[in-house]
């Protein structure tokens, strides 16, 4: 599989930030003509997985959101959303819909949830103490093939 495009950005991990994050990837994936809902797919599972790092990752501390976005020629789209917070102890535990790290804070416990149901495959690393990568895929189904240098 051919990556034709990728581009990679951070920011503090501040809650303003969050909708900075989700237009830009969507500025970066709207070259393959998505349709609006696929467009709205991929802003929310990436809007759950920054609020993740920056709710539960550094957990009211000053960090940095790293994404990676990359397109492949049928049209992927694979982004990774990494914090260098806390980690998490127990991943399967975390994706279970409704559970929180943060109960005080009125949170739901579904942002994996969302991110499963809007994207093709959602895929968590993490190490405790040293941070969480999301990896979020989509195939642009409604897209147009990009080609090399376009």
């Amino acid at each position: 599989m051919n990556l034709i495009n990728e581009m990679s950005l951070s920011f503090p991990s501040k809650s303003s930030n969050e909708a900075f994050a989700r237009s830009a990837v969507s500025a970066f994936v709207i070259g393959l003509d998505p349709t609006v809902a696929e467009l709205s797919d991929i802003k929310t599972a990436v809007s759950e997985a920054v609020t993740n790092c920056i709710v539960h990752g550094y957990r009211r501390e000053s960090g940095t959101v790293y994404i990676n976005g990359k397109i492949y020629e049928n049209n992927k789209v694979v982004i990774k959303i990494r914090d260098k917070g806390c980690g998490i102890a127990d991943i399967e535990k975390a994706m279970e819909p409704l559970f929180t790290t943060a109960p005080e804070e009125d949170r739901a416990g579904l942002g994996f949830a969302v991110m499963q149901s809007f994207c093709d495959k959602v895929k968590v690393k993490s190490t405790v103490g040293k941070g969480t990568v999301v990896t979020l895929e989509k195939v642009i189904s409604s897209g147009r093939f990009l080609s090399r240098g376009r």
